[in-house]
């Protein structure tokens, strides 16, 4: 019986040694400060948003990283910052075991960019909107005409249409809604238009006009086209 609780006081001495040692650590580690800060980017977008606005979130308008406390830091708190900003997606924050504070970035996607008037935006790949950038202009179609709600999602996934596609992205230049809901399309390299129609069977209608061009594109009869229409699913109308 002895024995037995003799082995029980010294596990329990043990345990509370442990805990004893890991609280002095964290303690310790808290209490060193940070080395410096950096910021990466990820993805395939060129930077839209400078490093120097990232890194000024990201330590908290301090000068440097290098007078903040680890204990100090609030990881998702810096990252719902971050998250909030009009360029970026999403982020990730974190120290290294060198004392690095880290944010890494993904950005926003640009896939057209709106023109109303008034103001001038991008519309992103999820069908949010995106702020244009100081530092770098997307190569997107310029989107003019009224974008509301009603209309919002499916002009969001014709836009993520052209430019998942290589041959659209690098054809289709701008795109003007027009009152009824219609729209045309104004391409890079010719002078005709497209007259989409509507939103509706748009995967069938871009088929349509794929194989129409590549097959007029042989013959050189693409200039002498002022208007393809693209309204009717089963066929292509050109007008001269």
């Amino acid at each position: 019986m002895k024995l037995f609780n003799w082995t029980n006081i010294r596990l329990l001495l043990i345990f509370g040694l442990v805990l004893f040692l890991y609280s002095f650590a964290q303690h310790k580690n808290g209490e060193r400060k940070l080395r410096k800060s950096a910021v990466i980017f990820v993805g395939e977008n060129p930077v839209f948003v400078k490093k120097e606005t990232v890194n000024k979130l990201l330590i908290e308008n301090k000068s440097d990283a290098s007078g903040i406390k680890k204990e100090e830091l609030d990881l998702n708190k810096i990252e719902k910052t971050l998250d909030a900003q009009e360029m970026i997606e999403k982020s990730d924050v974190f120290v290294s075991i060198d004392g690095v504070l880290k944010a890494v970035i993904k950005q926003k996607t640009p896939i057209a960019r709106i023109y109303d008037g008034d103001r001038s935006f991008y519309i992103d790949y999820k069908g949010g909107t995106m702020p244009l950038s100081d530092n770098f202009t997307a190569r997107v179609p310029l989107v003019s005409g009224t974008i509301n709600e009603k209309n919002n999602k499916e002009l969001a996934t014709l836009f993520r249409t052209i430019y998942d596609d290589a041959f659209l992205k690098k054809n289709i230049i701008a795109i003007q809604i027009m009152p009824n809901g219609s729209l045309k399309m104004f391409n890079r390299n010719y002078n005709y238009f497209i007259d989409f129609g509507r939103t509706m069977n748009a995967e069938q209608k871009f088929k349509n006009y794929k194989a129409f061009f590549q097959k007029a594109v042989l013959d050189s009869s693409l200039y002498k086209y002022s208007k393809i229409d693209l309204r009717f699913t089963e066929q292509v109308v050109c007008t001269k």
